[in-house]
């Protein structure tokens, strides 16, 4: 089980109903929900976007989780380098259809967590599960 360092500021997912997007809430890397605010910061600051998509019941996206979100190197390396969105593929299958479809033509597989990197127009350029 995943645990969450609460001592920590609360990043952009605060105020979120989903199960799985508050799960993220306290992790080092600063999420956003997917949005106007998350898709205009991207253009403003010309960064790319990473997109990961999950959901509250799959194993592997709590292992990623704590692996790699819980990472403070890593959340340091994606918040200079990139918008970081979450998205719940329970509450938003259309960005996870979307998406999904990107990486199966990028890779020819696909699978939860799927992580997507987008421009910071929102087009898919990389991603894998």
């Amino acid at each position: 089980m995943t645990t969450h360092d609460v001592s920590r500021k609360p990043n952009h997912l605060s105020g979120q109903t989903s199960p799985y997007l508050l799960q993220h809430l306290y992790n080092p890397v600063d999420w956003y929900p997917w949005g106007p605010e998350a898709l205009a910061k991207a253009k403003a600051e010309g960064k790319p976007i990473f997109v990961s998509i999950g959901y509250a019941a799959c194993h592997w996206c709590h292992v990623m989780e704590h692996e790699s979100f819980e990472n403070p190197e890593i959340a340091a390396l994606l918040n200079a380098s990139f918008v970081a969105i979450k998205v719940d593929r329970e509450e938003r299958p259309d960005l996870d259809e979307i998406y999904m479809t990107a990486v199966q033509m990028m890779t020819g597989q696909g699978g939860w967590p799927l992580n997507v990197f987008l421009t910071p127009d929102g087009k898919p350029f990389f991603g894998g599960k």
